[in-house]
């Protein structure tokens, strides 16, 4: 009697999603908050209309040589584990186990919830508030809801996340068109142009901009999903992108066009005030429901990728193997959305108290976070030398200006993420 090796039976990550089922889980991770709370800001830092467009530009072609120096690493060493599988081939499991454990109980858990608290903020205002912590209760049935889905399996997950993101760019080019219809500023947009050289602040806008882009990273999580072979994770990566781009670029022309620079820069809420001017306050109503859905739409695709590293550390490390099972009919590591839907509640349960205390922790994860995406960068040398005959699918244009570009963005940004850190705690 031939026997079947217990490795054989186990149940492990397959390509079931398509291209256009990870372009929307990319899609849906970036577009979140940022792009609704920043685009003033930027406009008010760079001071013209033609370095907050430059800003913007710039920012989307780090991310995009960000993403090719993934692609690389993804498209030969595709993992469920993404950023961890890569940390540990490069420098070993120890360093990687940090990453990991930061990833499960705050790096993709403190975005989840304090995504179900942006979205709980504007239930309770538009329609039902449940009382002083009713924020905390849509987090928590958000939460719980989402999880639910993604246990039932990868293919419900992905046709929801399919859904909302569709639904969010749809709603965000409207926007755009809205501002045509709005009754031209009464201050027209400043004229500057580039004459006086890059503005000094100008890596500060650049910050807020990386961050409104960050988390086009996770797609290396399901790298080893996506149908195509090797490489087919780099056409969702470079189209995700490209998506993100187009539609930040219109959406903040279309708050420049509705309420002029000078409006923009003195606006709290710019993407409100032109909905108001155009529609009144059902259109201010509109712009409100298009953030909520941007949460809602963050939450689904962290998730979505948080659990996969959660499944790929306990793989490794026998004191959560729990983690560990993959669920072949349903393509997803359960146990593991489990552990992440979890310790979410756990800091929404914290937060419904001291609101401020997941922010915060969230904030001194950063410095955390940008050294890892640091590492992950450097990785792409390391591996090449540590495994020079190893096949590879795609490699990364322009090697090694690349990676140096890329790893020189992310010390930046830790730089930038450690004396944040430290201003916060000096106050």
């Amino acid at each position: 009697m031939s026997s079947v090796p217990i490795s054989a039976k186990i149940d492990t990550p397959r390509p079931t999603l398509s291209v256009f089922d990870a372009v929307m889980i990319v899609t849906g991770i970036v577009i979140g908050s940022g792009i609704f709370a920043f685009p003033q800001l930027v406009a008010n830092i760079t001071g013209s209309v033609e370095w907050m467009f430059a800003a913007w530009i710039i920012g989307a072609v780090l991310c995009l040589i960000g993403a090719l120096c993934y692609g690389e690493l993804a498209a030969t060493f595709p993992n469920a584990g993404g950023d961890y599988h890569f940390l540990t081939l490069a420098y070993g499991r120890d360093v990687s186990f940090y990453f990991a454990w930061a990833r499960v109980m705050v790096i993709t858990t403190g975005p989840i919830a304090l995504g179900g608290f942006v979205l709980g903020d504007y239930l309770s205002s538009a329609f039902f508030s449940f009382g002083p912590h009713s924020s905390a209760i849509y987090a928590a049935i958000v939460i719980t809801a989402l999880t639910a889905v993604n246990v039932a399996g990868l293919r419900d997950s992905a046709r929801t996340q399919n859904l909302t993101t569709s639904l969010l760019v749809l709603g965000m080019l409207a926007v755009g068109m809205a501002s045509i219809m709005a009754p031209a500023p009464a201050q027209p947009p400043a004229v500057s142009g580039f004459v006086s050289g890059v503005p000094s602040s100008l890596g500060t806008a650049l910050l807020f901009v990386l961050f409104t882009y960050g988390g086009w990273n996770e797609a290396a999580y399901i790298s080893a999903e996506v149908k195509g072979g090797k490489n087919a994770i780099i056409r969702p990566l470079v189209l995700s992108l490209a998506l993100i781009t187009v539609v930040y670029l219109a959406f903040i022309a279309a708050l420049v066009h509705g309420l002029g620079f000078e409006g923009l820069k003195a606006s709290k809420v710019p993407g409100a005030e032109v909905m108001n001017a155009a529609f009144g306050p059902i259109g201010e109503k509109f712009i409100g429901a298009v953030a909520s859905l941007a949460a809602l739409t963050t939450i689904n695709a962290t998730m979505l990728v948080g659990a996969r590293s959660n499944y790929a550390l306990g793989r490794d490390w026998p004191i959560v193997a729990f983690m560990s099972s993959w669920n072949g009919g349903r393509d997803a590591p359960v146990k593991a959305f489990l552990v992440q839907g979890g310790i979410s509640l756990v800091l929404v349960a914290i937060a419904a108290f001291e609101k401020s205390g997941v922010s915060t922790m969230v904030d001194f994860t950063a410095p955390v976070f940008w050294f890892f995406i640091l590492l992950t960068g450097i990785a792409v040398f390391v591996l090449r030398f540590r495994f020079p005959h190893v096949t590879r699918p795609f490699s990364v244009p322009l090697y090694p200006i690349s990676p140096i570009i890329f790893c020189g963005t992310c010390a930046y940004l830790f730089y930038r993420s450690v004396t944040f850190a430290q201003s916060q705690n000096a106050v």
